[in-house]
């Protein structure tokens, strides 16, 4: 079972429908839950503390979805680069020899709360370019189905 922990909703129209594309796709291989947890709405002014607390209550949003047992993924910009190959074994690893249980979490736009990153079992950077959360929705979507094509030796990722 693959879950996937939001902070926030996506708004655009064609976003939600590559999204849902890519979710249709994964389905045939595993089952997939997405949750969207509400983001925090800050003041365009705001102050240190105001953004560690907007950071603490979604990091308490998103440790309320999880249950014990589950890999947690922390898609995070200090996090460990791979390939999509290198993802592709990392799932069947988790899947084969930990749980069958992976969770992916999205941050809000402020970042994670230390607490979400202290139970996150692996932080994953994406890229070096810097996203916007829906984009990263959509990327983690497609790496997700793309890791299954890769471990089913289908040609979609050549």
């Amino acid at each position: 079972m693959i879950k996937v922990i939001v902070v926030g909703k996506i708004k655009e129209k064609s976003l939600k429908q590559l999204i849902g594309e890519y979710e249709k796709r994964i389905s045939a291989y595993s089952k997939l839950q997405i949750i969207e947890v509400a983001d925090e709405k800050i003041p365009q002014e705001n102050s240190q503390l105001q953004d560690m607390l907007a950071k603490k209550k979604e990091g308490e949003r998103i440790l309320s979805k999880i249950k014990d047992g589950e890999f947690v993924i922390a898609l995070d910009l200090h996090g460990e680069m791979l390939s999509s190959e290198q993802f592709a074994k990392r799932m069947e690893q988790i899947q084969t020899y930990q749980t069958s249980q992976i969770t992916f979490v999205i941050a809000g736009s402020l970042g994670y709360d230390e607490s979400v990153l202290q139970r996150a079992n692996f932080r994953w950077k994406l890229s070096d370019l810097t996203f916007p959360h829906q984009v990263v929705r959509l990327l983690l979507m497609e790496q997700i189905y793309r890791s299954y094509m890769i471990l089913h030796n289908t040609p979609y990722h050549k």
